[in-house]
Parts: C-alpha cells; structure tokens; sequence
C-alpha cells in the first residue's frame, strides 16, 4: 500500500509522511512554500517517486522494493488512487452518549471540513455532519450525475430540496463536503475588493485560497461551445480576454473547476486530508437538535458549552466543550442551518421563539434577517451542431453588475445507445430538460407525482436527440440587493425552514438582469456564435420557448417575451448562491463571534452581506481555512504567553 501509517508533523500543518489512505506528502512538504504534488501527470508521477524512493530507503535490500517505486507511480498517476478511508470518521451510531472537546464544529461543509483540518493540527475537535460521505457515491463524484442528484428526493440524497416562500425551486447540501458536492463545480476567487471591504487580511486570504486549490481546483478545457461563448462574449465588448484565472476581474475568463479532467469532482472533504488524525473525530449522520448554554450565575452573558445531536437510530448523544475559556462552538451549517440552529437553541427574535415555546437565550431579531439569493436567469439556445456536456467554464463578468455563464448539452448520464441484443434502451437522462429535476424540468412542480414523471420520461424518450441539442446562456445578477428573511416551520431541525429572498424586489436587480438578458441576446446574435444557434430564432421565439420551461412555482405572463422584466420576474431560478442570516454586523462581529453570547461563532456563508465573485466556494472554502489559522495562531501565540508570564 503506497499510504504510510500516520506521523504528527513538525510543520504542526500536515504530518510528515501521509495522513490517509489514497492522500501522500513526501517528508517535510509544507503549503506554506510549495503547491503540493497533485492534479498534474507530472507532479503524480513525482509523488510517485518520491514514494518509491522512501521504499527503497526503508526497505532498500528487499528486491521487491524497486518493483513497488514502478506500482507506486502508477497507482499515483490514476484517478482511481484518491480512495479515501479516514480513519477518524466513523457514523454517529458509535459515539459515546458524553464526550468533550475544545472546538464542536458543526456542519461538515464547504466551510467546516477546511476550518476542523485547520484547528485539528493543534487542538481536539469534534466536527458533525448530518449526512452521509460522499466517496464511492456517484451521484457526488460524477459530473454527468449533477442533475439527477439535484432531482433525487429520497431521504438519503446529498441534496435536500426546498422551496422558497417565493415559489423558486432550491437545494441545500446533506453531505460530508457541502455544497461543493452537489453544486455545478465552478471554481474563483472573489475580488480584491471584496477581500479588503469584509476585512480580511489579503495576503492570508490569498494564502488560505491557494491552500484549498492545492488539492480542489482544476484548469478546465473547453470544448466547442464553451470556445465559442467565451469568443462571443470578447466580441460583445465584455473585455479583456483574461484567460484562464482563478481572480474575479473584469472582462471574460475561463474559472477553475473542482471537477478534474476526467470529470470527477473533488469536494471540501478533500481538506479533510490535512487533518491530524488524532485531533479530529468526525461524526457523519450526526443531526444536531440546539446548542447548550450555560444561563445565569455570575456571568452576565451566556456561554455556550455543548451540543444535543442525534444519530439515525434516534439515539441522543451530548459533546461539551472542554474546561478552558478559548474552547467554542462553531456553526458553519449553511446560509439555511445556521440561523435555524440559533433559533432552535433559543437565540433569536423572541416572539418568533416563544410561538413554538423555544425558551429564550438572547432576543436577538437579526437572526434570519439578510436572506438573499442571487436570482438566474436563463436562454435556452437550441443548435444545429452537436454541443459538448459542460457546466460552468466561462464568465463574462460585466461593468453593469451581470455575471454571464453558460452550460451546454442535455444528456448529462450516459448517453443513450442499443443494449444488449439491439433492442433494449437504457434508461435516459434528460439533464437540463429532467422530468425528475427541479431546474429546467418539463412537468411542473405540482404536478410532479411518479406516474406524472414517468408519462413525461416515456413521451420524451421517443424523441430525436436533436431536440435537445443546445445550451443555455445565462445571467446572475452581482449581491443582489433584495434581501428577505427565514422563519422556522417547527422544531424539527431536518426540516427546512421557511425561507423568503424577494427577488427582483430592488430596481437595481431587475435593471441588471434586463441588461444581462439584452447582452446574451448580442451573443447569440455574434459571428463567434454562429453555428451553435438557428439563424431563424428571434429573441422573442428564444424567450417563448424558456418561458415554456416550468422552472418554477410562478404563474406566467402573455408578455414574457416582449417584456424582459417580466421574463425576469416570471423564470427567475436559483443558482444555489444563497447566503445571509447570521450576517456580520447584525449577528456576529468581525472575528465572527455571535454578539450578546460568548463561546459561540459562526463561520459560514450565512455572514456574508453579498456573495463573493461570481460564485461562492472558492470564498467559503477559503473562509474556513482563514479563519482557522486565525484562531489557531492567535490562541498558540496568547497560551505561550501566558505560559511565559506564569
């Protein structure tokens, strides 16, 4: 086996030589001066060798040593070689009922698997997660899968639908990894700007960044499509042609994508390799009911110093925090299960918590306020030519506040052909165009019941490929400026809650996507673009043919297609960049700290006031890492001190 038995680390950031199986780093490797050996043919091989040549070192007269230098490179250079087996993960049905650590991470996300491999390297952490492991499930790690994940509704599925208050079709991530297991894997940075108004230091967030791309972030290559709308939009005027970059600047780019170049997506559970193994355990199917607070007595504050969690037998268990006072809870459950913790945990608006007899920790009204998720919309553009299967690659990102994107093909599975005797057809997978998915579906929301979707999935398999031959050009308006607000539903925490963005309910958002919509129409319409659409399609018939899509649960308008604005309004989509709700300045202070408690963080896109670039992993992901350095030098550097003064 090419993984090594695990070693603590004198960097006191990764251990000297491995940390799980299927994750290698040769002695002494540090993110802290080199990218490490991944991703790339040539840096595999190195690891490879590398590998081999600690073999031959440890076991130099054996002839078999210098065959395993020839295996290791090989197993190193496959894909196949990233099997995970974490030996501090285990189902929550082993916990013991008590137990305690410094950090309680809650929510094993985009934000929470980087921020507990940060704190593990120095402190005992207890990170849950309340769904299951990505590895070894397709639906995750495959990107033809994407839609069909989305449309899965089963109680055991990464993503767990809801529906807006506004009637827009969403998902939330129920997975070791988050959002980046069941997202569409675009992959940049926010700006400089961005960085500079939170507040965060640029060189360290730039470090944390390159940390977490060291290991998730791939150089996509485009095919046809992709060339042509990244062309179209250089002949529309969004300039400069920036390339290939990972940094949000003006112009048109190709971004990173978390899926590599066999189409495997790589997740936040990934930084989970940088973990210390003997400071971390890590619960999956842990659902976490309120966080415990010590009420009362001499403490004029409360102080958080435990949580309630539940496996998936039902049975309860407790962790508290060990005796010190730097030791905290940190929520990093999501835009969606970080406010609804809080308010389950008693810390919220209080008329709201005393409707459902929530007793009171803080009146804290702010909790739940700030939601927005910034509203898509899309063009269908049918092609005469064949379009590759992609998701996100190019951005256009515009002056006027618009984000322009594209993803193109319909058979996101494998594509239909003879099964065995000529006859017999596999199941197909309609992509964009699903009977089963919530995006881009073809039997409305309502009317979604089995026989309805298997009528739909029987009537389309008897058409010609052709039909769904295209891709879609989207726009994603930048903040946005409507907000709204979640509330819960009841006291179940695996419910979702009740959540309201309002979008388009600010002017400025509705004039953004109207200038979005009006640029992919002079795409579509450029030289650049010209064999991927009909010459025959106006504007108007491209827009009669989207609005035809039930994409969601609003009612549809005669002048969809003559009134962008009403386009807007009536075929606004999520593109899962939901955020707010525990924001900072409202909610928590700058070090994210919940005001008005002590103990307690939160450390996740739910503090954010506007989403970061044109999309959000890469931020959150980085987040995490951010601050987990943060917390960790700043408590080495103050018990050294206080060491050295005792």
């Amino acid at each position: 086996m090419c993984a090594t038995s695990v070693h603590a680390g004198s960097s006191g950031d990764l251990p000297e030589h491995g940390d799980i199986k299927g994750a290698w780093y040769p002695t002494g490797w540090s993110h802290k001066n080199q990218a490490p050996p991944q991703h790339s043919q040539s840096n595999l091989v190195t690891v490879g060798l590398h590998l081999g040549t600690y073999v031959l070192a440890m076991a130099s007269d054996q002839p078999f040593a210098r065959a395993l230098v020839i295996i290791c490179a090989i197993l190193c250079c496959s894909p196949q070689a990233r099997a995970v087996n974490y030996t501090f993960a285990r189902d929550a049905t082993r916990a013991p009922a008590v137990s305690y650590y410094d950090y309680i991470i809650v929510g094993g996300g985009t934000a929470g698997c980087p921020l507990a491999a940060t704190l593990s390297q120095r402190f005992r952490v207890l990170l849950l997660e309340r769904g299951g492991s990505p590895y070894g499930d397709q639906r995750v790690e495959n990107m033809t899968h994407f839609t069909a994940t989305l449309a899965d509704t089963s109680a055991g599925s990464p993503a767990q639908r809801f529906v807006s208050e506004d009637g827009v079709i969403n998902s939330r991530p129920r997975v070791l990894g988050g959002g980046s297991c069941i997202n569409a894997g675009f992959y940049t940075r926010a700006s400089d700007e961005y960085v500079l108004d939170v507040g965060w230091d640029l060189e360290a967030a730039k470090a944390a960044y390159r940390w977490v791309e060291d290991v998730v972030a791939f150089h996509p290559e485009l095919g046809p499509w992709q060339a042509a709308l990244q062309r179209g939009l250089m002949e529309v005027g969004v300039a400069p042609d920036n390339g290939f970059t990972f940094d949000h600047i003006d112009g048109t780019k190709v971004g990173g994508s978390i899926f590599d170049d066999k189409g495997r997506r790589h997740t936040a559970a990934d930084l989970l390799r940088y973990a210390r193994p003997e400071g971390i355990d890590l619960l999956l199917r842990a659902r976490v009911a309120k966080i415990l607070f010590n009420v009362g007595g001499r403490r004029a504050r409360s102080v958080a110093h435990g949580v309630v969690f539940h496996d998936s037998r039902g049975r309860m268990h407790k962790a508290y925090l060990n005796t010190g006072r730097r030791n905290e809870i940190i929520l990093s459950a999501g835009a969606m299960g970080s406010p609804q913790l809080l308010m389950l945990s008693g810390v919220g608006p209080a008329d709201h918590l005393r409707s459902f007899n929530i007793t009171l920790v803080l009146n804290q009204s702010a909790v739940g306020q700030g939601m927005a998720d910034n509203p898509m919309n899309a063009i269908f553009v049918p092609s005469p030519s064949p379009v590759e299967v992609s998701l996100i690659q190019v951005v256009g990102i515009t002056h006027f506040g618009s984000y322009i994107e594209g993803a193109s093909g319909s058979n996101w599975a494998n594509p239909r052909h003879q099964g065995s005797g000529g006859n017999r057809r596999p199941p197909r997978n309609f992509g964009m165009f699903s009977p089963q998915t919530g995006q881009l579906a073809t039997v409305p929301p309502k009317q979604r019941t089995p026989e309805a979707i298997a009528r739909a999935t029987e009537a389309m398999s008897q058409l010609d490929d052709s039909v769904f031959r295209g891709g879609f050009i989207l726009e994603k308006v930048l903040g946005p400026a409507s907000t709204g607000h979640l509330e819960l539903r009841n006291l179940n925490p695996d419910d979702n809650p009740a959540v309201t963005f309002n979008y388009f309910s600010h002017p400025e958002d509705l004039r953004r996507c109207v200038e979005g919509l009006t640029l992919i129409e002079r795409v579509i319409q450029s030289k650049s673009f010209q064999n991927f659409t009909y010459p025959y399609f106006s504007l108007e018939e491209l827009l009669n043919i989207t609005a035809e899509f039930p994409v969601n649960l609003l009612p549809r308008h005669d002048n969809d297609s003559k009134s962008l604005e009403q386009f807007c309004k009536d075929t606004v989509m999520t593109i899962w960049h939901y955020h707010g709700g525990c924001q900072v300045g409202r909610v928590v202070d700058a070090e994210y700290r919940v005001l008005g408690v002590d103990a307690l963080r939160v450390i996740d896109g739910s503090t954010f006031n506007a989403s970061p670039g044109t999309n959000p992993q890469a931020t959150v992901m980085m987040l995490g890492r951010y601050m987990g350095v943060k917390m960790r030098d700043e408590r080495v550097r103050a018990e050294g001190l206080r060491r050295r003064k005792l």
